[in-house]
């Protein structure tokens, strides 16, 4: 199992004195075989590392920022990766305000690591908002066991199989879970 919370950050980079004498800071890039795509991104190189951490039936919960789900290029990149060679199975969807760098908007990936196939590992990912209408602070309203009863009720543990949507478009607009097939997502 592998639990993380990667620093953030938009990139890596590193600061050296040049010929002149000035200071200069030049974007790191990690260009690893093992990788599947070569990034500056901070967060998209430690999904990758995790993901080539774990034992080939290994489980890992990663906290992101909202980028890497949306990012195009190495992020769109990954992000394909992930769902074809893991079954990333489930997306929480975080408050603002549980971090102490005020606005940050983050997301817990829940995926498990399988063996190559030819087909996608990730079939469905099933998706909980706890952002929209929801506030937390770290000392007025701080982030607790209890704030995520219902979404470990979703997340069914025992059995993900037999999980059942609470949003509905027409039915129960304000429901948090729901999920998007790998057609959708693709």
């Amino acid at each position: 199992y592998v639990l993380a919370n990667p620093p953030f950050g938009k990139k890596s980079s590193m600061s050296f004195t040049n010929e002149e004498g000035e200071q200069e800071t030049d974007d790191l890039t990690y260009n690893r075989q093992d990788f599947w795509a070569t990034t500056s991104n901070k967060q998209l190189n430690f999904v990758q590392h995790i993901r080539t951490m774990l034992k080939t039936t290994g489980k890992a919960a990663v906290v992101v920022p909202d980028n890497v789900l949306f990012e195009g290029g190495a992020g769109e990149t990954i992000r394909r990766k992930l769902l074809e060679n893991t079954d990333l199975h489930t997306i929480l969807r975080l408050p603002t305000g549980i971090f102490y760098a005020h606005g940050v908007k983050a997301n817990v990936l829940f995926f498990d690591n399988r063996e190559a196939s030819p087909n996608p590992w990730t079939r469905e990912v099933w998706y909980y908002d706890y952002r929209t209408n929801i506030h937390h602070t770290l000392k007025k309203k701080p982030l607790r066991f209890e704030d995520m009863a219902e979404f470990i009720q979703c997340y069914n543990p025992q059995n993900r199989n037999k999980r059942k949507a609470t949003w509905h478009q027409d039915k129960n607009p304000d429901g948090r879970w729901r999920s998007f097939s790998y057609k959708e997502l693709t």
